[in-house]
């Protein structure tokens, strides 16, 4: 397959093929892959978004809404690195400051969440959770239930 070629992520029928398929794909595929997820439950989706305000300007990978919901999405494709734990920390913060600019810009307020290519040594670190995409689709089905949003 070529990482490059558009995906019909219809056809992911598994969990095996949804890892194959994640771990495959270059970095612009994974987070169409995550809009895809989001979709299928019920999501409204934008993909790679730039707010701006005051010359300041910040992209955001995906932006997910249900009901009066917002998710702000961080999409994390690393493989294993002794350097991985520190950069996806600091993506947290910076995923953060996003977070607040968006919250000012639209006057919405939104959740940010991380989500990875793999499972990570963290699952939340500074309140923000950070999911596996193999566990995207049990998380928003698990929010779904407990009403976490």
């Amino acid at each position: 397959m070529d990482k490059s070629d558009p995906l019909n992520f219809q056809e992911i029928l598994d969990a095996k093929r949804l890892e194959e398929v994640s771990r495959d794909v270059v970095w612009q595929n994974f987070e169409r892959l995550t809009a895809f997820i989001f979709e299928e439950n019920g999501f409204q989706v934008l993909i790679n978004t730039v707010k701006t305000s005051c010359k300041r300007r910040r992209q955001y990978d995906v932006i997910a809404r249900k009901s009066h919901k917002t998710f702000l999405v961080e999409c994390k494709k690393w493989s294993g690195n002794r350097y991985r734990l520190s950069a996806l920390k600091a993506a947290i913060e910076k995923h953060i400051e996003r977070t607040l600019f968006y919250e000012n810009v639209t006057n919405e307020d939104a959740t940010p969440i991380i989500v990875t290519l793999i499972e990570e040594e963290i699952q939340f670190y500074e309140g923000i959770p950070v999911i596996p995409i193999l566990k995207l689709n049990s998380f928003l089905n698990e929010i779904d239930k407990t009403g976490f949003y």
